[in-house]
């Protein structure tokens, strides 16, 4: 009787089983949708062939090789640690969700991104430098130093105003968060990639550094060059006009369709 049950028991156990293979592999797949485009990429690719090496040096009797080798792997955690520590961080900040357009409407939504684009492209073509930083999901507050307070909606004239060159705030972003322009005068973090071109200047590189770290959308008008830029994710799209930017806005920023009257 009792080896029946436990038999049962035993048979039972593949829903479970299923549950959890379908849990590690959309783990899996979030972390490559995480890391796609990005330097982990590259990264992982270089640890896959180290430990290719190691399996081979272990095989061929490489056994100098193989010990160096059995030694750097053994902290092989506390290396992914600290080489993937922004895209570790980044993914445990998606938990907490915290919607841009939360409680707008469609309209509100819409018109906060053409007074965006209306703004950057006015600055652009007066070759005034900007820099806009858009909260998504993650805080920013951690990640803002000083600043100025404001709290005011989303106006064309008001970020123009803000980024002329004798304003004393021009300085530095301007963060908006849930729909509403909430500090400016940021200080944002530079990035700290080799990689980027050096014809970048100082405000591109605040915007690659922050959205390397958090899932903001940031907007860069060169005053030098009267181009607009977006970047998300540390990656730069550049020499946008009026029509792209509000396009790529939408996209990014999960603006809704106005509901159908029945």
């Amino acid at each position: 009787m009792i080896d029946g049950i436990f038999e049962v028991l035993q048979n039972f156990r593949w829903p479970f089983d299923l549950l959890d293979i379908l849990i590690v592999a959309f783990i899996i797949y979030r972390i490559i949708l995480l890391i796609k485009g990005t330097r982990a990429v590259q990264m992982l690719l270089g640890l896959a062939i180290i430990l290719s090496v190691y399996v081979a040096s272990q095989v061929g009797g490489l056994y100098t090789l193989h010990w160096l080798l059995d030694n750097f792997l053994s902290s092989i955690i506390l290396v992914i640690v600290v080489i993937f520590q922004n895209d570790i961080r980044r993914a445990l900040m998606h938990v907490g969700r915290n919607p841009f357009f939360a409680g707008l409407s469609y309209r509100e939504e819409t018109e906060i991104i053409d007074e965006l684009a209306k703004a950057c492209v006015v600055m652009a073509n007066r070759k005034i430098g900007a820099l806009i930083v858009i909260e998504r999901e993650t805080g920013l507050k951690d990640f803002l130093e000083v600043g100025t307070e404001i709290d005011a909606r989303v106006s064309s004239d008001l970020l123009t105003s803000i980024f002329l060159p004798y304003s004393p705030i021009h300085d530095g972003a301007v963060v908006v968060q849930q729909g509403r322009l909430k500090q400016a005068g940021c200080f944002l973090p530079l990035t700290q990639n080799p990689d980027i071109s050096k014809a970048l200047g100082t405000r591109h590189r605040a915007a690659i550094g922050l959205t390397e770290i958090v899932d903001a959308v940031a907007i860069v008008v060169s005053e030098e060059t009267s181009k607009i830029s977006i970047v998300v994710g540390g990656r730069i799209t550049r020499d946008l006009d009026s029509t792209s930017l509000k396009r790529v806005l939408k996209r990014l920023l999960e603006t809704r369709a106005p509901s159908k009257k029945k």
